[in-house]
């Protein structure tokens, strides 16, 4: 595929690196050539300095026969303006834009052919702002990710000894959830995947993914670690974008403290917000800190804009006693380094962000993609199509299946059909329109089933799309 990444920032080098790993054909688009030199000598793509917004630009690109678009700049404004000349001009099939003011998110008609012909927006700071939210919610999670409409939850933990399958093979999880069925979707020991088989012992500080319904997930982490009193007192260093849109997340529930350094940004905090308290002050202060007891705060989130700062105040919280710390790193070597470490997690916003796009980019019918473990290992939700004369997959058992080692099949979602719905109910609101089934050797897929696939190498990604491609007999 022909692709076109507009912005040479976070996000755009973090899908550049993605895509150009999967033969794709790519060029990078930015003003700054320096930039652009340093990603051309790292990966095998094509750059052209220049405003992503002008025709002539596009075109020295190669607009006039690229496949995809992916605007990811800064500025809102150039991310439109060249998805609208980008159709007008040269008809470019796929056009996705960056969006990151709700002034334009919440008009979508500004999106329409007719406008500015946006097949696709995300705002990568509101996607992160969700999953900051979710780790809150499982305060003993590493990562939190839905699947069909949030029917399926994954979640990584890690193995804490005293956990009852800690030291058990995983074939004993049935023995202690017998009405729940649930699946190791896999395990990495000491940054080394194992494959989770029925033997397979959990040993204490494994990073254990485990998939289940979205409403059984907590009693299956309850079986690698002690759970975690619930958050309710949070502490956030920073009110920029992403600081902001989480504190409006989290004030009507939480008790939620927010430090912004900037004096004039402060003040704007403190009248944009409902019910947090806004401190203007250093979140790397220890003075500070202590006045506002973050000993005793649950979570602690380091938002800023740098990453040294994240990462000091962050150890400094922690140090301090906040309970559990979480810091925003944009630099992927450090977030590596430090996952794990006296930061309880370490955030990647391009990681974080970038499954969004990629299910757009993936072939075949791809629902959703998660970044896994900071880019190493990802989990698709792809959608079943065809008959058994066309797919590879439907109406096969999944151990009739080519293996793709590495690749696992955790869990398939499908809708119920009327007639196989619960007819009396005292609430016709809760009849259950799908069906959560964990994945055995016997299970059978069929079309349409949403399928959840876990790949512990992104290099698997081609195998398994070609796998549930729909073959040319199927129309």
């Amino acid at each position: 595929m022909k692709i076109i990444i507009l912005g040479a920032g976070q996000v755009g080098t973090s899908v550049a690196e993605s895509l150009v790993s999967e033969a794709n054909d790519i060029t990078v688009v930015d003003t700054d050539p320096a930039r652009l030199s340093l990603l051309q000598d790292r990966l095998d793509l094509r750059t052209v300095t220049g405003n992503a917004s002008s025709p002539s630009v596009l075109r020295h690109a190669g607009a006039e026969d690229a496949d995809m678009l992916i605007a990811v700049t800064q500025s809102d404004q150039t991310n439109l303006c060249a998805c609208k000349t980008a159709h007008a001009l040269f008809n470019l099939p796929t056009r996705i834009a960056r969006v990151r003011s709700s002034d334009f998110a919440d008009w979508t008609e500004l999106f329409s052919n007719e406008n500015f012909a946006v097949d696709y927006s995300i705002c990568p700071e509101q996607i992160v702002t969700d999953y900051i939210v979710k780790l809150i919610e499982f305060p003993e999670a590493l990562q939190v990710l839905e699947f069909a409409d949030g029917q399926v939850s994954l979640v990584a933990v890690r193995a804490f000894e005293g956990g009852p399958l800690v030291g058990h093979p995983l074939k004993d999880m049935r023995k202690h959830l017998p009405q729940i069925d649930a699946r190791i979707a896999a395990i990495f020991r000491r940054d080394t995947p194992v494959t989770p088989e029925g033997d397979t012992v959990v040993e204490v500080g494994d990073e254990v993914f485990c998939l289940a319904a979205t409403k059984n997930i907590r009693k299956v982490m309850r079986e690698l670690r002690r759970m975690d009193k619930a958050v309710k007192r949070v502490m956030i260093a920073g009110g920029g974008n992403i600081g902001h849109r989480v504190v409006r997340a989290l004030e009507s529930d939480y008790q939620v403290k927010v430090i912004d350094r900037n004096k004039r940004h402060a003040e704007w905090l403190a009248e944009n917000v409902k019910s947090a308290l806004v401190l203007q002050g250093d979140a790397t202060d220890e003075k500070l800190l202590e006045d506002e007891n973050v000993d005793q705060m649950d979570m602690f989130l380091a938002l800023t804009n740098d990453d040294e700062n994240n990462i000091m105040s962050a150890l400094l919280a922690k140090r301090m006693g906040a309970r559990r710390v979480a810091a925003l790193i944009n630099r992927r070597a450090y977030a590596e380094l430090l996952q794990g470490s006296q930061i309880d997690i370490a955030i990647s916003p391009a990681q974080t962000s970038i499954g969004t796009l990629l299910a757009h980019v993936r072939r075949g019918d791809v629902a959703a993609v998660h970044s896994l473990r900071r880019g190493a290992a990802e989990a698709l939700e792809l959608v079943v199509h065809g008959d058994q004369k066309s797919s590879q997959v439907v109406g096969r058992r999944i151990e009739e299946l080519p293996v793709i080692k590495g690749a696992t099949i955790g869990a398939i979602v499908r809708r119920l059909q009327p007639r196989d719905r619960p007819v009396f109910t005292e609430d016709p609101d809760s009849v259950p329109e799908y069906k959560v089934i964990m994945a055995h050797h016997d299970t059978v897929i069929q079309a349409e089933d949403h399928v959840i696939v876990f790949v512990v190498s992104k290099s698997l990604v081609p195998k398994v799309e070609k796998l549930f491609q729909v073959g040319v007999g199927f129309l």
